[in-house]
């Protein structure tokens, strides 16, 4: 069987571990602890809106502080953006985390929409290269547990996830792959993706 690959593909492979390997400064004096009291905090407060009861659309905007309350946001935003950061300006790159937050908090709270009923539990935490995993378990109801996992870091100088695993499936890179295709589809206008993304997720 032969694979193609597009030239974007290629630079995103090569680019991705190298990406995680250089978070300054993490795990280094990243406390286990700590990083497992913020996830179960993190998961206290998205178990808190699962089961408000509330409209989806507020239940949106809840996700979105908790994203911006709990994870490097920056991080995520430039890792999806890729090397097509490079061409973009300072304004630029600040919308695009913007409006990249409110994406990606509408499209991962519908997943978390989908445990109504079930809850997450904190399980462990160990050290993967420079930065610390904390595994938690989702319950639903009339499915089988399966994991969603928090890569956390200090970059910042506080504990805040940049990655999530539900399921085996990884945000960073599922991001990348669609930020990508979104700015080919639009012949590479940043400009245009950011005004895109305020509606999308």
């Amino acid at each position: 069987m032969t694979f193609h690959f597009s030239r974007r593909q290629l630079i995103g492979t090569a680019c991705a571990a190298a990406a995680v390997a250089g978070l300054p400064g993490a795990a280094l004096a990243l406390n286990e602890g700590k990083a497992r009291g913020m996830v179960d905090q993190l998961v206290a407060e998205i178990n808190k809106v699962i089961d408000s009861g509330k409209s989806e659309t507020a239940m949106y905007r809840d996700f979105e502080r908790i994203f911006q309350a709990y994870s490097d946001t920056s991080y995520i935003a430039a890792y999806a953006m890729g090397a097509d950061g490079r061409r973009a300006s300072p304004a630029q790159k600040r919308s695009f985390t913007e409006a990249f937050t409110g994406y990606i908090s509408r499209k991962y709270g519908k997943r978390f929409r989908e445990f109504i009923g079930g809850r997450l539990e904190v399980k462990e935490v160990r050290k993967i290269k420079n930065f610390l995993e904390v595994r938690t378990t989702a319950f639903l109801r009339g499915e089988t547990p399966f994991e969603v996992a928090f890569h956390v870091s200090d970059r910042t100088g506080k504990e805040l996830f940049f990655n999530i695993y539900i399921e085996g499936v990884n945000m960073l890179l599922t991001e990348r792959t669609e930020i990508g295709s979104m700015l080919d589809k639009r012949k590479g206008n940043i400009d245009q993706l950011i005004v895109d993304l305020r509606s999308a997720g």
